[in-house]
């Protein structure tokens, strides 16, 4: 088959007026006929997935264990969309059936200051942004090209809404539930079925309220919020669950503010987040120049909100309620290694002595998708005005990362740009950069133990600057410019006084904020390329050898057989991410050269059997070879035939929705992935893409697994969704165990795993095999 000129005429990318208004009649219709079958008050976040559910349901959602969902809009980020389009061509499709974005923000290295980085970034990198934009341009795409934003700030400034359905291929897609929507991180996997038209699948989720009650005062901010939720729940806390916040506590935090929140809900494992429409979002559509849209959500707010009685009686409407009290609710900072290991900004400087954190800050860093809002910049820049008015600067290197070109020329043209240089901060590109591993440090050597300070949403081991013995902590924008004032971790800007060149002593005053500016912000589409009619004529071209693409081939189908003596390439121990399992960093450069990005493959995961063998296995073929890496032993074991599967614990894969690291062991011969449990979208990218996704039925048969055990897994023939297969563990002794596993596939699930992937199973729809 060939792409054809069928739907030559892209669809509109822009959130319209019209497309806001055809979700709220949807709305409408969906909700009255809904509630003839549900016999309870609505939450805001069910009326949302009544109404995009691809046919009216005839019982209760919650009677449901799969949704079939028809999204609003699709939103990719670079390093992940090279692989999705790469998928999209294979579907011979002409162009995508829904607007969709693509937002060059992950390939830009933070170096020396954001003109710098972002010239050399677009010489490195030029060979995957053109294959991008002419994807793009082909295929009916909005294409934001490098330095014009961060995907999530640029989605909240241009494409979101209350009440709308979106996918992005990025975990923190959830920020756009900060405007009301229910956006949703996936694999590319699943924008590949959306954008060949076919409905989305979603494991039901439940959903449970956060009341916030009370109001933020001094020190305190939107970003403690969640991570207290954190505090409260750990990063396995929100699997399968939406989280919607209610309560006269969720009406007084700004439009930005929830982002925050909702943004980092996918740190809890989350579904999404979500606040419901209010006059804080009305603010910000219209100082982002859409008024129309606010208009047209405040004549339909009943159904942009929880219905009352769910308001007055939470036990009514949702699955269980979590309180927080935002007037008691002190300043918060996590770390290391991990976003829920949290304790209030007071505690800090016991924690350094009991755990031995180094307490000297090599670098504090702000902004990130999660914190590069005008309202941040604001804040952080008050703290800024009182420091340099009393004649401090930064005492560490303190960086600033605007989240798109709109913020960066408003916050400019209001000079607090110049204000934060001044106190010593060098501006990077308006990109992810620090946040996900794209920073070259010359300060710092491999190996050097360290503490940072940041407003970003994750710190996982070797994640922000690829430095495994970097200590990542995480606070509010104010709070790391407070740090970087005083260079001390046990620095405490509520109490302790900072010390000017004269001698003076300072304590900090509480920063001032502003939501937004009076005049609005400076909307700015620079870098914006909208796709013509005309676009399918495009050529998309792969140059043969190149070390960045590789067009794909497909995965081979299921044989029909149980699987017999599979290898044990690796058991994981303690906490394996997607981080872990498919680094970024230096890696980002092959998302879209799937050979190249294998030899990545659980380069930073614990090995059970030798934890000082981090990423390395023992080679069952030649054990005299002691410890190789996971990604050779793979190659060897793939070329001689020998499929093998990976063992892991609790939450395994939680983190990115980056489906590499579920590509790379397929692709390399992985069969079948068994784990205590799994974080939501990896389970369903090992799915996307034919890997079995296994769990233990008793998840301590998890230390029965031994290092050169061979593995079968039984059933397969009868495989059916709720019922369990047998795994039979042949250990090197000759002896033999048997233990229950067990699978979440519904049947079309099943199908994909036997077709080989899910887009097999789109391909044999199209060929009508």
């Amino acid at each position: 088959m060939t792409q054809g000129k069928e739907n030559s005429s892209p669809v509109t990318v822009a959130t319209t007026r019209e497309l806001v208004l055809g979700t709220y009649e949807k709305i409408t219709s969906r909700v009255d006929q809904y509630r003839k079958v549900s016999d309870k008050p609505l939450s805001f976040a069910e009326k949302i997935l009544v109404a995009h559910s691809v046919a009216p349901l005839q019982q209760p959602l919650r009677a449901q264990k799969f949704c079939r969902l028809s999204p609003d809009r699709l939103a990719m980020q670079d390093a992940t969309a090279q692989m999705a389009l790469l998928q999209f061509i294979q579907s011979q499709k002409a162009r995508v059936e829904l607007p969709t974005t693509v937002h060059c923000d992950h390939l830009i290295l933070a170096h020396q200051g954001a003109k710098k980085d972002l010239s050399l970034a677009e010489k490195e990198n030029q060979e995957v942004f053109a294959f991008l934009r002419s994807a793009a341009e082909k295929f009916g795409i909005g294409f934001w090209g490098p330095g014009s934003g961060i995907i999530h700030q640029i989605v909240l400034e241009n494409y979101a809404y209350p009440g709308g359905l979106m996918i992005g291929t990025d975990s923190h897609t959830p920020n756009a539930g900060g405007l009301g929507m229910v956006a949703v991180g996936v694999g590319g996997a699943d924008a590949v079925d959306v954008m060949v038209g076919l409905p989305w699948e979603l494991a039901r989720p439940k959903v449970v309220a956060v009341k916030l009650t009370g109001r933020l005062s001094g020190w305190s901010s939107p970003k403690d919020v969640i991570l207290k939720l954190l505090d409260m729940l750990t990063v396995k806390g929100g699997k399968d669950i939406i989280f919607e916040y209610i309560g006269e506590g969720a009406e007084s935090i700004s439009c930005t503010g929830k982002g925050t929140i909702t943004n980092m809900g996918a740190e809890l494992g989350a579904t999404t987040s979500l606040f419901s429409y209010d006059s804080k979002m009305a603010d910000y559509l219209d100082s982002t120049h859409r008024a129309d849209i606010a208009e047209l959500a405040s004549q339909y707010a009943q159904y942009l909100t929880a219905d009352p009685e769910a308001l007055e009686d939470p036990s009514k409407a949702y699955d269980d309620l979590i309180e927080i009290d935002l007037s008691s609710l002190q300043p918060q900072i996590v770390g290391p290694h991990s976003p829920d290991i949290a304790r209030p900004v007071a505690r800090m400087k016991d924690d350094v002595k009991k755990h031995g954190y180094p307490d000297r800050i090599s670098a504090a860093l702000i902004g990130s998708c999660t914190n590069s809002s005008y309202e941040d910049i604001f804040k952080a820049t008050s703290v800024v005005k009182h420091l340099i008015a009393h004649g401090l600067k930064a005492k560490v290197p303190f960086y600033i990362t605007p989240g798109s070109t709109t913020v960066y020329q408003t916050v400019q043209k209001e000079g607090m740009l110049d204000t934060l240089q001044q106190f010593g901060g060098v501006v990077l590109a308006n990109a992810c950069g620090p946040c996900i591993g794209q920073w070259r440090r010359d300060d710092i050597s491999q190996g050097d133990e360290n503490s940072i300070v940041t407003s970003f949403n994750r710190n996982f081991r070797g994640r922000n600057d690829a430095n495994k013995a970097t200590l990542g902590f995480i606070t509010s924008p104010e709070l790391v410019v407070a740090y970087a004032a005083s260079g001390s971790l046990s620095f405490d800007p509520m109490t302790d006084y900072l010390t000017s060149d004269q001698g003076h002593k300072v304590l900090l005053e509480v920063p001032e904020s502003m939501e937004l500016p009076s005049s609005g912000l400076d909307l700015c589409d620079d870098g914006y390329y909208e796709p013509s009619a005309d676009g399918y004529n495009a050529v998309v071209a792969v140059t043969e050898g190149s070390q960045r693409l590789e067009i794909l081939e497909p995965f081979a189908p299921w044989n029909g057989d149980d699987f017999i003596d599979h290898l044990l390439l690796f058991k994981a121990a303690g906490k394996c991410t997607t981080d872990h399992i498919s680094p970024a960093g230096r890696w980002l450069r092959y998302r879209g050269h799937l050979d190249k990005i294998s030899d990545n493959l659980l380069f930073g995961a614990n090995n059970a059997f030798a934890p000082e063998h981090i990423g390395k296995t023992r080679h069952a073929l030649q054990e005299s070879k002691g410890y190789l890496g996971c990604s050779q032993v793979a190659r060897d074991y793939k070329k001689a035939g020998h499929s093998w599967v990976i063992v892991g614990g609790e939450n395994y894969g939680e983190g990115s929705s980056r489906e590499h690291a579920a590509m790379t062991p397929r692709y390399l011969g992985c069969s079948a992935v068994l784990v205590k449990s799994f974080a939501r979208i990896h389970a369903t990218n090992l799915k996307k893409q034919g890997v079995l996704a296994l769990t233990f039925v008793n998840p301590s048969d998890y230390d029965k697994i031994q290092e050169f055990d061979k593995i079968s897994i039984l059933g397969l023939k009868t495989m059916a969704p709720g019922k369990s297969l047998l795994m039979r563990l042949s250990h090197q002794d000759g002896q033999t165990e048997e233990i229950s596993v067990q699978h979440s596939c519904n049947q079309e699930q099943i199908m994909w795993f036997q077709k080989g992937s899910s887009l097999n199973a789109i391909m044999s729809r199209e060929d009508g095999s």
